[in-house]
């Protein structure tokens, strides 16, 4: 189910990565990461360990402290938005001041790196915007207004948004968090799909078992740096994660795959 084509070549590559929002007070020190054509990047870490934060730092949303970030080979900050926009897309975990716009008109927005700056979207445009929908399972919703939508509702427009945007890397900040267990599973396939097309897409989660699924390769935070980094058998192990998230952990293995699973253990 998760095995990935394409993994030649750092889509988007950072270099020594530091950053503080207070002085002293270091979130990330010293981080390297390679995102390739193809592949499935899980980001985990417990929390403040600083997963949203880099995925910042990668998208150009905040400016590193220290070190660097390039995307297809050219730093980001020398990007202007519209050519950082065809070029990666961003789900965020929630969006504010968008409660009295309209679905299809938020999905659109996707589409303006593409549009002509004095320009109006075209019948293609409107086209992809559906199919967006569609392949998010929110066509549903195309004609409400943003802030008729639940949580999970508003999580799968905010991906049909970045899918019309047909940027090659697409970043994830807690994609499944507000769905249902089965919405979970539908949104990780449909990314996976994109990464099986040839998009370079990195998923910062805290589920450990969808981790464990999907991921071609995990990256593990702890205290602003890379704590290990390997493939979801190499990185989901006892002596791996239980100094980042303590001892109350269960470690077993899915029947049907061997892949592990690690589950929060109660008293």
């Amino acid at each position: 189910m998760v095995e990935q084509r394409g993994v030649d070549y750092p889509l988007v590559r950072a270099r020594d990565l530091n950053f503080a929002y207070e002085r002293d007070t270091p979130v990330l020190r010293g981080v390297d990461l390679d995102l390739c054509s193809g592949e499935m990047l899980f980001v985990l870490g417990a929390n403040g360990s600083g997963k949203t934060t880099l995925l910042n730092l990668l998208s150009g949303s905040l400016t590193p402290g220290g070190g660097s970030v390039e995307l297809g080979g050219e730093a980001t900050a020398s990007l202007t938005p519209r050519e950082l926009a065809r070029r990666m897309a961003v789900v965020p975990q929630s969006i504010d001041g968008v409660h009295g716009v309209p679905v299809r008109r938020f999905v659109m927005g996707g589409r303006y790196a593409h549009v002509p700056v004095w320009g109006s979207p075209g019948a293609h445009d409107e086209d992809l915007v559906l199919r967006s929908l569609e392949r998010a399972d929110g066509a549903q919703f195309a004609g409400r207004m943003m802030g008729q939508l639940s949580s999970g509702q508003r999580q799968r427009v905010l991906l049909a948004r970045a899918l019309a945007q047909e940027a090659p890397a697409l970043l994830l900040d807690e994609p499944t968090t507000a769905l249902d267990p089965e919405h979970q599973v539908a949104v990780l396939d449909l990314i996976h799909l994109q990464a099986q097309a040839g998009t370079a897409v990195l998923v910062v989660t805290h589920d450990l078992n969808l981790t464990s699924q999907y991921a071609s390769r995990v990256l593990l935070l702890a205290e602003g740096g890379v704590a290990a980094e390997g493939t979801p058998e190499e990185v989901l192990r006892p002596e791996v994660l239980t100094p980042v998230y303590g001892a109350r952990l269960w470690f077993g293995a899915f029947p049907d795959s061997g892949r592990p699973i690690v589950l929060p253990r109660g008293q």
